[in-house]
């Protein structure tokens, strides 16, 4: 066992494919499978489970990521210890972003990363807000960008950009200016609505406001993906509860119609977090200043609002 296998075997278990961390890691993808199933020779153990999607981590392989994500933490940590002197960061960085930002963000983020910390390595990981807060508590991920947190005693929390929910609707190509108006919560009501399932924030937010105000949800769909969410709404199965931001990243909007709805309005607010419990390494602070210029030159919807950090 070595480093580069234990590096290895963490970018494929994170970004859950070998082609995707052949690329990441700028090897050949051959070269990769070999040095993972060497690993696997080697601990006499199967780490990975093959699928046609991908893969994923065996019970084995679980136990096997911990130990090596707080390896290669040790590892990039030495690395800061010993660059403190240069001005260069240097080490390896995971950061966790939701879905809407992750369409957003990876691009212009590994870009940006390349060109401004040559010498640091970077991983991108996917999920809902609530695994990204246990993901930093866990060390696994360095930085997450998170909507609407719950308070955590693990979490530094800084909040970046403030945004209200909108209606979305398919445009049918006749409507009124009234139609574009906002519309008071109340109105959801009666109108089926496709809604991610419960422990996504945005139906957190939703779920709890209807009870404060007493009004009944119609859940004619629930869906995890934004984008599959979006799809649904064009093809004319209901209305979404989303962000203006989110419906615009989808690339759709010029086929729906965004009402936000007020009295009350409901808010989306997305934080930059880090772990209480962590030192705050350079590469560190350099990945999240990237991140919040990053965010705050993002385009957003008129009734967004970036905050300071």
């Amino acid at each position: 066992m070595n480093f580069k296998q234990l590096e290895y075997f963490v970018t494929v278990a994170e970004l859950g494919s070998f082609s995707k961390a052949a690329v990441a890691l700028d090897i050949a993808q051959p070269a990769l499978s070999r040095q993972v199933r060497a690993l696997e020779v080697e601990l006499r153990e199967t780490l990975l489970l093959r699928n046609g999607r991908g893969v994923s981590l065996t019970e084995t392989g679980e136990q096997l990521f911990e130990h090596a994500t707080a390896i290669l933490r040790q590892v990039a940590l030495a690395r800061e210890d010993l660059g403190a002197n240069r001005e260069e960061p240097v080490g390896r960085i995971t950061l966790g972003l939701p879905p809407s930002m992750s369409r957003q963000l990876t691009l212009p983020l590994i870009d940006t990363f390349q060109r401004q910390l040559p010498k640091a390595r970077l991983a991108v990981v996917e999920g809902l807000s609530s695994h990204i807060g246990e993901w930093i508590t866990s060390g696994r991920v360095d930085i997450g960008l998170l909507y609407n947190p719950e308070a955590n005693p693990g979490l530094e929390v800084c909040p970046l950009l403030q945004e209200p929910l909108c209606l979305v609707e398919r445009d049918d190509g006749r409507h009124g200016a009234q139609d574009l108006a906002p519309l008071p919560f109340s109105a959801l009501a009666g109108r089926p609505l496709v809604l991610p399932e419960r422990q996504h924030v945005i139906r957190r937010l939703l779920d709890n406001q209807a009870t404060l105000v007493g009004v009944r949800l119609d859940i004619a769909w629930e869906v995890s993906s934004v984008a599959s969410i979006i799809d649904l709404v064009c093809a004319g199965y209901g209305h979404a509860v989303l962000t203006a931001s989110g419906v615009a990243a989808s690339g759709r909007q010029d086929a729906l119609r965004v009402r936000p709805v007020i009295s009350p309005s409901v808010q989306t607010v997305l934080c930059l977090a880090t772990s209480a419990h962590r030192r705050s390494s350079n590469l560190m602070r350099h990945a999240c200043d990237l991140l919040q210029g990053l965010v705050a030159g993002l385009p957003q919807g008129s009734a967004a609002q970036s905050l300071p950090g």
